[in-house]
């Protein structure tokens, strides 16, 4: 449960060798981790198992909620081995990529490809950026199932790069064969998030929540913003935000495929349209890079990590800090402290969110009038009792220094909710209980776990039929007796 004085932005932290070391996980969850990621491009089914039941056991123990997130590999759009591991090219080489070439025999003058559509997908002019855009090639002319290019900015060219296109237009579809089985073993694990890698449209997320449910699980969907046809227009982008529970803003690839100039603006343009659309957000990719290695971030990862949470993402994400660096839980430590002052910022605390629009269902209009309030009234938090969480990822869309409580009986809503800012799960069984019994209960409750205390006023939703879905449709201010 949480303090009062709990940082609002939540933490994803990606698993791997470095938190498997004695006792690391553990630090991780004491430095108050929200969501671990679960990269599937990496590890076997079983290893991956057993990492989430080891978070879910730690977080138990702890008397916490830690998400789940399995992250999709996609489509691998990449070359080959070379002979000798790696080459050096230099400005003006000509270098071809050919299907037909060996998987081990790459040289210097040709490289072989996993992904076989390039021939098909480029023409003369286009622009190749290899190596998250290290290396810059221009295709000459393609020649059968052979693309030959010039250098134009050379370099160190070495196995299993990946290959983006300059603007996008590369054909491979978001879910390969390796997803689809994946797919399943993150249903065996009761995942409570999946990422989609790759989605160029609206029917992609579609098609991989169909896929989800078939395979028996229903959770939430994140879809991973990175590729130039998903940003190129607003009708494109507004559709895939629609069909997904959650937007990743993975700056990776996305840098790369539009150019790193035009990231700050679309990270803060996502941001803003998916809380407008009420859907949750992670920014994520290189957030503190160096800290792989060192033990404190550079000024300018504090500032990324600071403007990110300013411009109102729910969650910032760590891949190899995490995954591979030298201390996890220091991470965690620092990023969560950073994120923590930022908040303390007016922008991060005020909101005019839809102050001039007309809502359209009842368990909306109780969250923004909540939020609305609770910004006006010294009340000490939001408990919102809730079924699916939809009533506090509402209210959760509207910035606020207010901690909202989720109070639900559900373990899949608890889980759901640890990605949502200012947002905190906490369990309550109401059964058989009428409404006096439940807001003595609710109080109860909070003053236990240090929320509250005597002369406090605490804001409460609810629904008049509890266990009903969408339900919620009382507001009531309580004062703590």
């Amino acid at each position: 449960m949480p303090s009062t004085g709990l940082r609002r932005t939540k933490i994803v932290a990606t698993l791997g060798p470095a938190t498997d070391r004695e006792g690391e996980l553990e630090r991780m969850i004491k430095c108050g981790l929200d969501v671990v990621r679960i990269n599937m491009s990496h590890g076997n089914p079983e290893e991956h198992k057993a990492r989430a039941q080891k978070v879910r056991d730690l977080a138990a123990k702890y008397d916490r909620e830690v998400g789940v997130l399995v992250d999709l590999q996609g489509p691998k759009i990449r070359i080959t081995r070379f002979a000798e591991d790696k080459i050096f090219l230099n400005t003006g080489d000509k270098f071809a990529l050919d299907n037909n070439v060996e998987k081990n025999a790459g040289n210097q003058y040709e490289v072989g490809l996993t992904y076989k559509n390039l021939p098909y997908d480029v023409k003369p002019g286009d622009k190749l950026l290899l190596d998250d855009g290290r290396l810059v090639f221009q295709v000459d002319n393609v020649e059968g199932e052979r693309v030959n290019t010039t250098v134009v900015v050379g370099g160190t060219l070495s196995n299993n790069k990946g290959i983006n296109l300059a603007g996008g237009g590369l054909s491979a579809a978001a879910l390969t064969d390796k997803d689809k089985e994946d797919i399943i073993t993150a249903a065996e694990m009761d995942a409570d998030y999946l990422a989609l890698s790759f989605p160029r449209s609206a029917e992609d997320v579609e098609y991989c929540r169909s896929l989800a449910q078939k395979a028996g699980l229903n959770c939430a969907i994140v879809s991973k913003v990175e590729r130039a046809e998903a940003v190129a227009d607003d009708a494109t982008l507004d559709g895939i935000i629609l069909a997904s529970d959650v937007i990743m803003i993975a700056r990776g690839d996305l840098g790369v495929e539009v150019g790193d100039a035009q990231l700050p603006a679309l990270q803060k343009k996502m941001i803003k349209r998916s809380r407008q659309l009420n859907r949750v957000t992670i920014t994520a990719t290189q957030m503190m890079e160096t800290m792989i290695e060192n033990a404190i971030p550079t000024r300018a990862e504090v500032f990324d990590v600071a403007n990110a949470v300013m411009d109102g993402t729910d969650a910032v994400m760590l891949s190899g800090e995490t995954a591979t660096g030298r201390s996890p839980s220091l991470v965690i430590e620092t990023m969560g402290r950073i994120c923590f002052e930022a908040e303390k910022q007016r922008t991060a605390r005020e909101s005019t969110h839809r102050i001039d629009e007309m809502f359209t269902a009842i368990d909306e209009t109780i969250a923004m009038s909540a939020m609305y309030a609770a910004n006006h009234l010294d009340v000490k938090c939001i408990a919102a009792l809730t079924e699916s969480g939809n009533t506090a990822l509402l209210m959760s869309r509207i910035s606020s220094g207010k901690p909202i409580i989720a109070l639900t009986p559900h373990l899949a809503t608890r889980r759901k909710v640890t990605l949502y800012r200012g947002v905190y799960p906490s369990s309550i069984n109401y059964d058989g209980m009428d409404d006096n019994a439940v807001r003595a209960s609710t109080v109860q409750h909070l003053k236990y776990h240090g929320l509250v205390q005597a002369g406090d006023l605490i804001l409460f939703t609810r629904g008049e039929n509890r266990g009903l879905m969408g339900g919620t449709n009382m507001m009531e201010i309580i004062k703590v007796e």
